[in-house]
């Protein structure tokens, strides 16, 4: 079996955006937590342990939209 179809169905290839526009791609398994993803935070909350594709219900080529938090400051 090829590597292709190997993963179809395990890994999710996933965009993230930040609030500039730069975009980053990842390639994903579907259990892995999304704060392993650097810096990204999901509806202005920072993603727990628990949050994973599965529990969003994200598909192949979802698209994630990151934003920095920023605490404190003048």
């Amino acid at each position: 079996m090829a590597d292709s179809q190997a993963d179809k169905g395990i890994h999710l290839n996933v965009k993230v955006r930040s609030a500039t526009g730069e975009e980053v791609y990842f390639k994903i398994k579907k259990n892995t937590a999304l704060k392993k993803l650097d810096g990204c935070i999901l509806h202005t909350r920072k993603p727990d342990s628990s949050i994973s594709p599965i529990y969003l219900d994200m598909e192949d080529g979802d698209m994630i939209d990151a934003s920095v938090e920023q605490t404190g400051g003048f």
